[in-house]
């Protein structure tokens, strides 16, 4: 298959229907249809479920515009990455940060280098450690800034000057704002906020000496925005760090730390075995020249 039968493919699935894809990509309908079929033949299954004038991805089409989407991409970043060979520095740069205090510090680096080399296009993506990781793995990110605890042995990686502590997010008027610190006597008579990732109640939990199985976890979370109108409105506890907290930017909200302390520190990675392209190389090296430490 080529690149031009994917194109036509991720139509169709945009439209759910092969006469206005063929409009839109000026290419008769009969064509549009056979190069879709003969697309299912090579794969050996459908991908659309077929209804009158419509059609809808299966569960296989759904699966296989993933992949597609994922392929044209790559194709398009290597195109990207070729051009800017021995050229001014172009292209985009593909860049996942979790949504911690270290954001602000990744964008202070971000509109640095655009000051630099305003040919330099961003694309920003956020969310937990596990989605970036996921994203890095198949090549949808470039690099990646994490918190930790990481699985961080498979990767390259900086450590970010950027730390974090641990404390429990609470309504601004809950009577445990009298309280300088929390302990873990504390943690299990509230209903938790919690993220999704084990590694990181783990290490709390290793920290504080807390039994998990007293806890009161009714939610969990992959991004922590999610989690404020519980917080507000409905008297849950969000078990998280200091800068989430700075983020929410609300005046409705307090945040304690733990007793006995807990801070994590945060890790710019990218693959092992791969040669980042000029552009991404440049922006480490500045990630460095501010504090990055390898």
């Amino acid at each position: 298959m080529d690149t031009r039968v994917l194109r036509y493919f991720l139509k169709v699935a945009e439209t759910n229907n092969n006469t206005r894809a063929a409009e839109q990509l000026h290419v008769t309908q009969p064509t549009l249809s056979r190069q879709i079929m003969d697309l299912e033949e090579e794969l050996g299954v459908p991908l659309f479920d077929r209804q009158r004038r419509q059609m809808h991805l299966n569960q296989s089409g759904v699966l296989f515009r993933q992949r597609a989407s994922m392929m044209l991409a790559l194709l398009e970043q290597a195109e990207n990455e070729l051009h800017q060979q021995g050229t001014d520095l172009t292209g985009t740069i593909n860049l996942g940060v979790v949504e911690t205090g270290v954001g602000g510090f990744m964008m202070e680096m971000v509109a640095k280098f655009r000051d630099r080399y305003p040919g330099v296009q961003f694309a920003l993506f956020d969310g937990d450690g596990d989605s970036l990781r996921e994203r890095l793995d198949q090549g949808a990110e470039d690099i990646v800034a994490l918190v930790e605890p990481v699985e961080a042995a498979k990767y390259n990686y900086m450590r970010l000057p950027v730390r974090e502590e641990w404390g429990i997010i609470m309504k601004k008027d809950d009577p445990l704002t009298r309280r300088d610190v929390l302990t873990r006597e504390d943690l299990y008579d509230l209903p938790l906020i919690v993220g999704r990732r084990g590694i990181m109640r783990d290490s709390v939990s290793d920290v504080l000496k807390l039994d998990q199985t007293k806890l009161n976890i009714p939610i969990t979370i992959n991004l922590p925005m999610v989690s404020r109108d519980l917080v507000v409105n409905h008297h849950y506890y969000h078990l998280g760090i200091r800068g989430v907290y700075e983020m929410y930017k609300d005046d409705d909200l307090a945040f304690v730390p733990f007793s006995p302390q807990k801070t994590s520190g945060h890790l710019l990675a990218w693959r092992k075995n791969t040669i980042l392209s000029p552009t991404v190389e440049k922006f480490r090296q500045l990630v460095a020249a501010n504090g990055g430490e390898m």
